[in-house]
């Protein structure tokens, strides 16, 4: 079963498009779909600037570049499969497959389905390298692919508006580019995989209608399972909320809610020292016998109060302040669309989060039209993605991304994400803060999460230009930092290093593209640096060459 589901997350973002291409709801408006496979191959060098080592190897891939944008069908997927030949053994054959999908779908008038899917390759650890242009050998690296599918339902009732939603959501992720086990007990286990299942449902009346203030209640049940450990994540939820109007723009709203979330696992197997038993991905064998041990457990009321202000339709910003976790909490929302090309979009988060159901959160904020910067370097879909309209200017990813968490965790945060098309110039930029709190057994052999923090600042920068109607530039930067709460950091083989836990990662590339007719050129640059705690930073070029012949 696990297999068939990792084979429909890889190819997921090929088949919707072509499944959606040839619908009868996109065949009435067939001029708005696009699709372009292609085949391509390039020549790429990297250069050490530290050491001086420099490598060369040639990819082949294939891909595809779709769209559907009809009155009732938004999807985009950007989907590339490439192959790299080594020359010597300083750098080995890979397989490397990336993309991006995104569809909404609406049936009738009260039903409509909503999909995504991701594959990409992503940091491992948060105490180690910070590879950020994922070329020839990177340390740190795991691949992962991630999906999601449901239906959703919106109707009324006379004036009583009726919500429901179910997702399946499905998570993989490989084992990582280095696999040390040296380090005894301060050693993080390998994320594996993870289903999960959410089903919400709300009713609810607007102000003005039934009373002078609108009313609704909600409920939901959220369920992930993983496999490393046996993992568990189990969530019920009640709520009632009240929404008082007390200008044309401005609204006090209040809420109050009942929720049970409970995160548990199982132990590792551990050997005659106490060290954990890992099996051939270097991942913990789960104990015989173990019983389930709770790592994070709240049930109670919480509640929460904020304001709404919407002075015209192009500018809605909401904040709400609570109780919730034992502590205080803060969400909220801003968007501003300043025309059809230029927009922003701020998010404040808070919630008890797994790895998986983070990704799949992530993934399902991502706009259905993005924009796909398939030119040298810059197709990796780990950071911010760009949306191609002002209404829906993206989302980022790095909130996730900054480390892979096989514990559950307290995520807080901000993001923000502004998009900007100017006639041949589309600009985009992404900053935001990261904060996780860690959840485990305490006392859980070979664990050392258990009440940890970890946190990371991230920013990136996107601008592409036309110069001609054959040939563009396109550029990227980028500057990350992650502080880890696990009082060291991991070198390139896993290897513990104490110290400094901040680890830097900043660098930039740039891509010039001249299309010949079907055949499409691409020269590009880039240069990088990561410094983990009080070392070095470590320096590197790059360089490609490469053709594309567009079908």
């Amino acid at each position: 079963m696990t297999r068939l589901i990792r084979a429909a997350a890889r190819g997921g973002g090929v088949a919707m498009i072509a499944w959606l291409a040839s619908s009868p709801a996109v065949a009435q408006n067939a001029r708005r779909v696009t699709l372009v496979p292609y085949i391509e191959a390039s020549q790429i060098l990297d250069a050490d600037l530290n050491g001086g080592d420099v490598v060369t190897y040639t990819t082949l891939a294939a891909g595809l570049d779709g769209s559907v944008q009809t009155q009732r069908v938004s999807a985009q997927a950007s989907v590339r499969y490439e192959h790299r030949f080594a020359y010597d053994d300083r750098i080995g054959d890979q397989d490397v497959l990336s993309g991006l999908a995104r569809a909404d779908v609406q049936l009738t008038r009260a039903l409509s389905i909503e999909a995504g899917g991701i594959a990409t390759r992503a940091r491992s650890d948060i105490r180690g390298a910070a590879p950020g242009i994922l070329v020839g050998n990177v340390d740190n690296i795991a691949q992962i692919y991630s999906g999601y599918v449901g239906p959703s339902l919106a109707t009324n009732a006379g004036p009583i508006a009726l919500n429901a939603d179910y997702r399946f959501g499905y998570t993989k992720v490989e084992t990582p580019t280095f696999a040390d086990t040296s380090v005894g007990t301060r050693r993080l286990d390998y994320y594996d995989d993870s289903i999960g299942h959410t089903v919400l449902a709300s009713a609810g009346f607007k102000p003005g209608t039934l009373l002078p203030v609108g009313l609704t209640a909600s409920g939901a049940y959220d369920r992930e399972t993983a496999s490393q450990l046996s993992q568990r994540y189990e969530g019920y939820y009640g709520r009632g909320d009240a929404l008082l109007p007390v200008s044309p723009y401005v609204a006090l709203t209040a809420g109050v809610g009942y929720e049970k979330i409970e995160t548990s696992q199982k132990d590792a197997a551990v050997d005659a020292t106490g060290a954990p038993v890992l099996d051939d991905n270097g991942r913990y064998v789960t104990a015989a016998g173990s019983p389930r041990r709770i790592a994070y457990r709240t049930d109670g009321v919480y509640y929460d109060a904020g304001v709404i202000w919407r002075p015209n339709r192009r500018t809605s910003v909401e904040g709400h302040v609570g109780k919730r976790y034992g502590s205080l909490s803060y969400t909220g929302t801003a968007t501003y669309q300043a025309s059809k090309t230029v927009g922003l979009a701020v998010n404040v988060y808070d919630g008890v989060q797994t790895f998986g159901r983070q990704l799949r959160t992530g993934l399902a904020s991502l706009p259905t039209s993005f924009v796909s910067p398939t030119q040298g370097f810059s197709q990796q879909f780990n950071g911010c993605v760009f949306g191609s309209t002002g209404a829906a200017p993206g989302g980022c990813l790095d909130d996730v991304f900054q480390s892979i968490s096989t514990a559950s965790y307290r995520a807080r945060g901000i993001d923000g994400v502004l998009v900007a098309t100017r006639g041949r110039s589309t600009w985009g930029l992404g900053i935001g803060y990261a904060n996780r709190k860690l959840y485990a057994p305490r006392a859980a052999p070979g664990l050392v999460v258990s009440g940890l923090e970890d946190q990371s600042y991230y920013g990136q920068l996107f601008f592409a230009r036309s110069l001609t109607e054959n040939s563009g530039i396109n550029a990227n930067a980028f500057v990350n930092y992650y502080d880890s709460g696990l009082g060291g950091n991991a070198g390139a083989n896993g290897v513990l290093i104490e110290g400094d836990n901040g680890v830097w990662s900043y660098g930039a590339t740039g891509s010039y593209y001249r299309n010949f007719g079907r055949l499409g050129t691409t020269a590009s640059v880039g240069l990088y640096s990561f410094k983990v705690g009080d070392f070095d930073s470590d320096w590197s070029a790059q360089a490609l060459l490469g053709a594309r012949y567009q079908f």
